[in-house]
């Protein structure tokens, strides 16, 4: 039985196709990173938020924990630049973020009961800015 040997023409059009696919592979890499939020020193931001499934008793519950425990409340008090909107998911996004902010390097996290994600999108509006510190 006779064996059929590959033309050198098809080894260079796998190695052309397998070259490809790596290429592709690196560039979608490469644009993945260069997508995702970054400090001005080099380090990835995060951002403490409340999470958009949380119930508004379970972020008003969090949001006061928060307030006690290490985060700065009081950029989201009446007349103050964070009040506005006046609804518990804003108030307790500012108040986690101050917490997770101030408390990220003594290993305090953005968990608040699962009321809370991180997000490299900084969150701040208007006047209102929220706090990141590397």
């Amino acid at each position: 039985m006779a064996q059929t040997i590959p033309s050198s023409r098809s080894c260079k059009s796998f190695k052309n196709r397998s070259m490809s696919i790596v290429l592709a592979k690196i560039l979608l890499a490469l644009i993945f990173l260069l997508s995702i939020s970054k400090g001005s020193d080099g380090q990835f931001e995060d951002y403490c938020i409340a999470d958009e499934q949380a119930s508004e008793y379970d972020l008003l519950g969090a949001m006061n924990w928060a307030c006690s425990n290490g985060a700065n409340c009081t950029a989201i008090q009446e007349s103050q630049p964070c009040y506005l909107p006046n609804t518990p998911k804003d108030h307790a996004s500012y108040a986690f973020n101050s917490y997770y902010q101030n408390m990220k390097h003594q290993g305090g996290g953005c968990y608040f009961t699962a009321t809370a994600v991180l997000t490299g999108a900084d969150p701040s509006h208007d006047s209102c800015k929220f706090e990141y510190i590397p």
